[in-house]
């Protein structure tokens, strides 16, 4: 099994128009087995100062060792990043900047990629600095509502097209539990 076939049991309570003896409202419950998520909230942040940390590293070791100005010191440190980025991967499923955020990669099957396969992830990275904008609603008690832009990296078209994860540590022995057990076939069903 892979993880893009794990199936999530959801169960949604639907309100009906019908109310009971008591007054009470009636509910409909409705299982669904979603697709699973392995993922989680602010992933995107989290790889992006991974990355920077890596850069970091990389800059500061050709700035202050080999002597170069800072702007060569980033522009050689991106190819090294990219390199020792599929290394690390493929022999622990993560970097240095993603072990301070204690984030691990994992490919389809739940194990760390292929050299081949993070070599091409980490060679995609480069694109997913491509910013996304949005646009988002606050309130304030002196001013009322407000509204503002948001701008957030798109860091999800390396791992889609090499179908890799980016997990947290804690959450790869639930993956691998959830790889070893049979995932029922249906999409929705009515349990009333």
């Amino acid at each position: 099994m892979k993880i893009s076939e794990i199936k999530e049991r959801k169960i949604i309570h639907r309100p009906t128009l019908d109310f009971d003896e008591y007054g009470k409202r009636i509910y409909h419950t409705y299982e669904y087995h979603l697709p699973y998520n392995p993922g989680f909230k602010d992933s995107e942040t989290q790889r992006l100062f991974a990355k920077w940390i890596d850069l970091a590293i990389f800059s500061l070791i050709f700035h202050f060792i080999f002597n170069q100005i800072l702007i060569f010191s980033i522009l050689f440190s991106i190819p090294c990043v990219i390199i020792s980025g599929a290394i690390t991967e493929f022999y622990f499923g993560t970097t240095l900047g993603k072990k301070v955020f204690r984030m691990k990669v994992i490919d389809d099957e739940g194990n760390y990629p292929g050299f081949l396969k993070s070599l091409w992830r980490n060679f995609l990275c480069l694109a997913n600095f491509f910013p996304v904008f949005s646009e988002y609603r606050y309130k304030t008690m002196a001013m009322g509502t407000r509204n503002g832009t948001k701008m957030n990296f798109s860091m999800h078209l390396n791992n889609k097209i090499c179908v890799t994860y980016i997990v947290k540590e804690s959450k790869i022995a639930e993956i691998r539990n959830l790889l070893d057990i049979e995932q029922p076939k249906n999409n929705e069903r009515l349990i009333d």
